[in-house]
């Protein structure tokens, strides 16, 4: 049993912090682009921050980079993330070190908007605990989109949307802000992959804490290629939806007052 200063610490993190985790598999020529520019908007905004990136097990010179970026951004950090990896693996690599109140899960890719951190990170002092963004919500946009992905994501979302009886049109999307008790009531985490970024929102949703969705930017990488493989994801996405329908439907709350319990402690 820790002292109660590092289990308050566990519970709410470092006070004023706010936490960008990056899960970054092959991102070298991206890093040197995207981390400057998240922590110079940052910066401007007076925004007390950290930045967590996660390497997936890079196969390219991702480490040197970040080793570099390291000392020259004192508000960064790296952890590796230990084999297999994966996205969603990454991503709850990254959620199990951030040291913050909240965090914001971004690209590596560069395909989210340093100015859109900002606003998440705005609409979080209103007093909201999660904030969801969509690319497909009046003033969000989608620059270079695939027109194959395009189709499959508003499949996909719209069958979501429909199944789970909820107006977000854009479960899909990465980009998303956590309170830290909302990540200590969504555990426990079973995606290893894309799929992650539907248990997240979806749980959080279920489990009753109180979200808002704002439109958001998304922009096409300029370097690299995408890591998300469609005829593999399928199969993982549709086990994850339907893990998540079976604990609205049948859980009876449990989760749910479980998730109370622990925000009322913070």
């Amino acid at each position: 049993m820790g002292s109660s200063l590092e289990l308050e610490w566990l519970e709410k993190g470092v006070k004023g912090l706010f936490s960008v985790v990056i899960p970054a598999f092959n991102e070298a020529n991206n890093l040197i682009h995207t981390v400057p520019r998240l922590i110079q908007r940052l910066t401007e905004e007076k925004i007390h921050h950290e930045i967590v990136v996660v390497n997936d097990n890079s196969s390219d010179n991702t480490e040197e980079v970040l080793k570099q970026l390291a000392l020259q951004y004192p508000t960064l950090r790296w952890v590796k993330n230990s084999p297999p990896n994966g996205f969603g693996l990454a991503v709850r690599c990254g959620l199990r070190a951030f040291a913050g109140e909240a965090v914001v899960i971004v690209m590596a890719d560069g395909s989210d908007s340093p100015e859109d951190v900002v606003t998440f990170y705005k609409k979080l002092q209103e007093g909201y605990e999660c904030v969801f963004g969509s690319r497909f919500n009046t003033g969000g946009k989608v620059v270079d989109y695939p027109r194959h992905k395009l189709l499959l994501n508003r499949l996909a979302n719209n069958f979501i949307r429909i199944l789970f009886q909820i107006r977000y049109n854009d479960v899909t999307n990465a980009f998303k802000c956590y309170r830290r008790h909302v990540i200590a009531g969504l555990n426990p985490l079973l995606a290893n992959h894309f799929n992650l970024t539907v248990e997240l929102p979806l749980k959080a949703i279920i489990r009753g804490f109180h979200y808002t969705v704002v439109p958001n930017a998304w922009y096409n990488r300029k370097e690299g290629i995408s890591k998300l493989k469609i005829r593999e994801m399928g199969s993982r996405y549709l086990f994850i939806i339907l893990y998540c329908l079976i604990e609205k439907l049948f859980s009876r709350g449990d989760y749910k007052i479980a998730s109370a319990v622990s925000t009322s402690k913070n």
